[in-house]
């Protein structure tokens, strides 16, 4: 049922925030979505606008068994997915020492172990057509950590790290990464999908404190809109060079960009310290050279 010139996208957290507003603009421009969501009842509003290329799957990313059924069942209706969109996920806000081992877990589980579960669902069947572009939603956090949100950018650097790899794995195979970067967007990131830590500890209130209330003073006044960044995401996997990053927002782009200035000045620094580490005599290339 796959329509000619018309992309097939699977993508995940469908309900709200960014998942939301781009299966709703794909579905405008006329491609086919599957859209996900752990309560798809939430996206039948989707469905009945537009019933011959759009369909709500239930998942929930750390069940293995509905992430492998709802590949199926995409495939099944639609045909082979052409693009798959690694969107569900959240924040959890609170120093490192305050967020309990259990959240620290469940936070891992929805934004990296299920993003890879996911992935491994349908790379097999992109891997058979030689074609397919998987976007993973990261985050400014990906590349800059904060003070306060150092677990949640975790997660975020490990699935950059992942997405990294796989875009070098796959590019042999006509599969296409990119690795989506946003920063401080107009959704519920800061409200309903907002994990904050059980404890707080006075010591880091002078540290974390004012990141923790601007947190709640951006809620619904973030600067980014989630409209133009669903619109940027789509560019980019129409462009004929899609970017292995995509920044979004003019406060990631300074944030990365500071970042990436500071590497290099401690890099260069430190540079004759970190070469003085090789044996005497040994010529050493880049890893992967």
């Amino acid at each position: 049922m796959n329509t000619q010139n018309k992309k097939v996208w699977l993508i995940t957290g469908s309900s709200t925030g960014f998942g939301r507003i781009l299966a709703e603009q794909l579905l405008e421009k006329g491609e086919i979505v599957v859209a996900t969501a752990r309560k798809p009842e939430q996206l039948q509003d989707l469905v009945a606008r537009y019933r011959d290329r759009a369909l709500a799957v239930q998942l929930d990313v750390t069940n293995p068994s509905q992430v492998r059924e709802s590949v199926n069942k995409a495939i099944a209706t639609f045909g082979p997915i052409d693009v798959l969109v690694n969107n569900a996920g959240y924040g959890t806000m609170g120093a490192i020492e305050e967020v309990s081992d259990e959240i620290v877990r469940q936070q891992y589980e929805t934004n990296v172990f299920g993003a890879i579960d996911v992935m491994r669902a349908v790379l097999p069947q992109m891997r058979q057509q030689r074609s397919g572009y998987i976007l993973n939603l990261s985050s400014v956090g990906g590349m800059v950590s904060f003070p306060g949100a150092g677990i949640y950018c975790s997660t975020k650097f490990a699935l950059e790290g992942i997405s990294e790899a796989l875009a070098k794995e796959v590019a042999p195979l006509g599969i296409k990464v990119i690795i989506v970067e946003p920063g401080a967007f107009r959704t519920d990131f800061n409200g309903r999908s907002l994990v904050m830590a059980d404890t707080q500890i006075a010591d880091y209130e002078e540290v974390i404190g004012g990141f923790r209330q601007w947190l709640k003073d951006m809620d619904g006044k973030q600067p980014g809109d989630p409209a133009k960044a669903a619109l940027a995401m789509i560019q980019a996997v129409e462009s004929e060079n899609p970017p292995l990053r995509l920044a979004l927002g003019v406060d990631a782009i300074s944030a990365i960009e500071a970042k990436l200035d500071t590497v290099k000045t401690e890099l260069n620094a430190w540079r004759e310290v970190g070469t003085n580490t090789t044996y005497e005599g040994v010529t050493v290339g880049a890893i992967g050279g």
